[in-house]
């Protein structure tokens, strides 16, 4: 295993649990953006939580979220963390990056457990972290890095989870077999191209993101400089050189990985080496070289890998997810299951 945050303390004698039975307590805070919209959906109909709050920022009269009418018919009000640490077992964070830093560990002293689905609290080295996320000073005691299949027992006692990107759980989730079974070659680059819809660039609306700017259209950005290359990095261990783009979809990522494997690979050396680890997991699909395509993600919480090679050792990985599930709601929602005991699929299948 390469970096994963697994060195962790198991949860202080503080931290609430609901009882054998009862549905766990939870919270959204940022429910008005896409992830917290999706959240939102998922929560209200899950089997073994309940939602005892959902916020915005600022202050103002109650508001009510008319796409989720009949699925939850809550209303959404100010942040106010007394209130949560009174009312919640777990809160899920979908915030901005400086608003979750300042509020995550607040919660964690008063023992209520995280969620966060910013990147504060993704990167462990303190040089890269303070390089891309500044506002986050210190990691606290309990964190674990929530890439479910890979780190599903540190989860299941973790005081909070850091979820990954949308870039990182596609790329790392058809990468890391690979590496870990030694058939990429070490000196072989590994190039990432991957692709997003426009809601991974959030809800706050932007010339970039503008429809008539992204229609019809792709482009690359963050290019040799983005921080989700910094969090593939953290957990292939090796330098990988990521470029992602937009497209002019909604949702979903497709990631093109290239890399050179080891003399003698065929396709059905990385299969068998995807089924080792993948065989039984609930939310990951391989397509062999029936190549997946984002059509077959959407508005789920899969990851669909598929692969090609050729006689000379090239290999061609292609990953796809939805952003807006797997690639943040779904997962974080995969990574409460495993925290409060329930079934990992429960409320997204």
């Amino acid at each position: 295993m390469h970096t994963d945050f697994r060195t962790v303390q198991q949860p202080s004698p503080q931290t609430r649990k609901q009882a054998d039975g009862a549905r766990a307590r939870v919270a959204v805070v940022g429910a008005t953006g896409y992830t917290g919209q999706e959240l939102i959906r998922l929560l209200a109909r899950h089997p073994s939580v309940t939602i005892t709050a959902a916020t915005v920022s600022g202050t103002g009269p109650a508001r009510t979220l008319p796409a989720l009418r009949h699925i939850w018919d809550g209303t959404l009000t100010p942040l106010d963390v007394d209130a949560l640490v009174a009312t919640t077992d777990l809160v899920f964070l979908a915030l901005p990056d400086t608003a979750a830093a300042e509020i995550a560990p607040r919660l964690m002293a008063a023992g209520v457990r995280v969620i966060d689905l910013s990147g504060a609290f993704r990167i462990q080295d303190a040089a890269s972290r303070n390089r891309w996320y500044p506002e986050t000073h210190d990691l606290p005691s309990g964190l674990v890095y929530g890439l479910t299949e890979w780190n599903r027992d540190a989860i299941a006692g973790a005081r909070m989870v850091a979820n990954p990107g949308c870039y990182p759980t596609a790329s790392l989730l058809a990468i890391k077999p690979l590496i870990n079974a030694g058939l990429i070659l070490p000196e072989s680059d590994l190039i990432i191209d991957a692709k997003s819809g426009v809601s991974g660039a959030g809800k706050t609306p932007s010339e970039r993101t503008h429809f008539s700017e992204v229609h019809g259209s792709m482009s690359a950005y963050g290019v040799m400089g983005h921080r989700h290359g910094a969090e593939i990095m953290q957990g292939a261990g090796r330098d990988v050189l990521f470029t992602p783009h937009l497209v002019p979809l909604d949702r979903g990522i497709f990631a093109t990985i290239y890399v050179r494997v080891a003399p003698g690979t065929t396709e059905a050396t990385l299969g068998d080496a995807y089924e080792r680890v993948y065989a039984h997991e609930p939310f990951v699909r391989l397509a062999g070289a029936a190549l997946p395509e984002i059509k077959h993600v959407a508005h789920t919480n899969f990851c669909d890998i598929g692969w090609r090679v050729d006689a000379s050792g090239r290999a061609i990985l292609v990953s796809v997810i939805d952003n807006l599930v797997k690639g943040a709601s779904g997962q974080a929602v995969q990574n409460m299951n495993v925290m409060i005991g329930a079934q990992e699929t429960a409320g997204l299948l």
